[in-house]
């Protein structure tokens, strides 16, 4: 995945084909050795191919993956904090 987002990161920064050295120099600037046999793989997968259109094809095949199972759990835990904070006792008043 690093190798990934390094060569994204190269596309971002205005090279429309990163090379290898690009991706190992992303990488290295923040401290990170990647597999030559990853860059490689990832390399001989983007051969030919259009970046734009990869990314098009992604997006709508996530667009089909269900993603709305847990959405609710995170509200109804709020809520209940929220009502928890409320409950908590107010100070008494200070007299003079």
């Amino acid at each position: 995945m690093k190798v990934v987002c390094a060569y994204l990161l190269a596309v971002l920064g205005g090279k429309e084909s990163p090379s290898k050295a690009d991706v190992k120099a992303i990488l290295g600037s923040v401290g990170v050795e990647a597999a030559d046999d990853n860059i490689d793989r990832l390399f001989s997968e983007l051969e030919g191919k259009d970046l734009a259109e990869l990314i098009k094809e992604g997006t709508a095949k996530l667009a089909s993956v269900p993603s709305g199972g847990a959405g609710g759990a995170a509200p109804a835990a709020g809520a209940a904090a929220g009502g928890a904070a409320a409950a908590a006792p107010e100070p008494e008043p200070e007299e003079e």
